[in-house]
């Protein structure tokens, strides 16, 4: 008997997009890249499982959601989680905490355990075995259940082939079933009440109703589609520059290369590869000219500042002026923290971190300021400050 194929609605999003992509992902089996935003709506997805645990019967405090958030983002580094810096990862961070504190000072006096959260389903129905992970089900009565779905993108829209996915997981599926059934025995058959998606950024849920069978069928013989064409081997590339743009394989694909990729040359996967620049489209000509043009201007205006910083301090002046600007040049005491790492790594270990969010230089040496902040905590933040002296010019129009 043939095996199911293994299919999601992950896995079917990837092949529409391109189904070369799909090749390289799911038969050749090589990892993509990793993303920020994956790593920062996994953290969330954690915090929102942890928050409404049907196993756990008191709800966590606003505080113990954040310990567990800093903890569970701990775990990896800014390189692991796909942040391009330090500052970018803790960036995310400090929006991770915002979303939790302003989701508790909107949802925690009306907190409900759901019937499950973070469920994953598998379902075999026509030759697939269909995975699915429900974030959140809750039971609305009389065999009626609502399905929510946490976003955590910059917006959020209606899916309609996702809402579709979830209706006919679950009003087929028995593991489902079976978990109203354990809090409504008399149910024998699952309707969908409700299908919610809810943006986590901005504390917004948009709900839609169960769709009409007449659009799951529909919907279905896509589905089913699909899966022909990957029994079939039909993989051929659909490029596009959205497509193209940031895919993790380009440099392995045959649009790119002018032939098919052979797995056995490892050394050729797409993260030993140092990426390739974006070719140049037409319709981008003038944009690219105006930011060559300004990179050229901004790097001419450090050259002139470098000389003249030099000519004043040569002749001892402080403020000079030309025929329509003036400058003024004054020395400052600076504190530099070079080893961002281990500063970042310092200021977990002294439970400081909370109170930059983003350490940059000014709000570490900021910390130095703090009356709150313990003397030998500040002893140990000095101790990867070095002070130096540089040169501030300001050049403003002249009255």
């Amino acid at each position: 008997m043939a095996r199911n194929l293994s299919f999601s609605y992950s896995k079917m999003g990837m092949y529409k997009e391109c189904p070369q992509k799909y090749k390289f992902r799911y038969v050749h089996m090589i990892p993509e890249q990793p993303k920020y935003y994956f790593a920062f709506g996994s953290a969330l997805h954690e915090v929102m499982e942890y928050i409404y645990n049907p196993n756990q019967p008191a709800f966590p405090s606003l505080e113990q959601a954040l310990s567990f958030f800093e903890n569970h983002w701990n775990k990896t580094s800014f390189e692991q989680k796909g942040y391009a810096s330090v500052e970018k990862e803790l960036a995310g961070f400090a929006e991770g905490r915002r979303i939790i504190e302003e989701y508790y000072a909107k949802h925690a006096a009306s907190f409900v355990h759901p019937l499950s959260v973070e469920m994953k389903s598998t379902l075999d129905m026509d030759g697939l075995s269909l995975i699915s992970i429900l974030d959140r089900i809750d039971y609305l009565g009389d065999g009626k259940i609502k399905i929510l779905d946490y976003k955590t993108g910059k917006t959020v829209q209606r899916e309609p082939d996702q809402l579709y996915m979830y209706q006919k997981v679950v009003e087929n599926s028995p593991a489902v079933k079976a978990l109203v059934q354990k809090v409504d025995p008399g149910v024998s058959e699952l309707r969908v009440g409700q299908l919610s998606f809810y943006h986590l950024p901005t504390l917004q849920e948009m709900t839609f109703e169960r769709a009409p069978d007449k659009e799951i069928f529909s919907f279905w013989q896509g589905v089913l589609k699909v899966a022909d064409n990957i029994r079939a081997g039909k993989f051929d590339p659909t490029p596009g520059e959205n497509q193209c743009r940031w895919c993790d394989y380009r440099n392995i694909c045959p649009v790119f290369t002018g032939k098919e990729y052979d797995p056995s040359a490892a050394s050729l996967r797409p993260q030993a590869m140092a990426p390739q620049a974006e070719p140049v489209k037409s319709e981008q000509e003038l944009l690219s000219e105006k930011i060559d043009r300004c990179g050229a201007l901004l790097e001419e205006a450090k050259s002139l500042q470098k000389e003249i910083i030099s000519l004043m301090r040569k002749n001892n002046f402080e403020r000079h002026f030309g025929a329509n600007f003036k400058a003024e040049l004054a020395r400052v005491e600076k504190l530099e923290f070079t080893d961002k790492e281990k500063v970042v790594e310092l200021l977990r270990t002294l439970k400081l971190l909370a109170k930059v969010l983003v350490p940059t230089q000014s709000t570490v040496a900021a910390l130095l300021q703090d009356d709150s902040v313990p003397a030998q905590a500040k002893a140990k933040l000095s101790a990867f400050a070095r002070k130096t002296q540089e040169d501030n010019l300001t050049i403003n129009k002249a009255e």
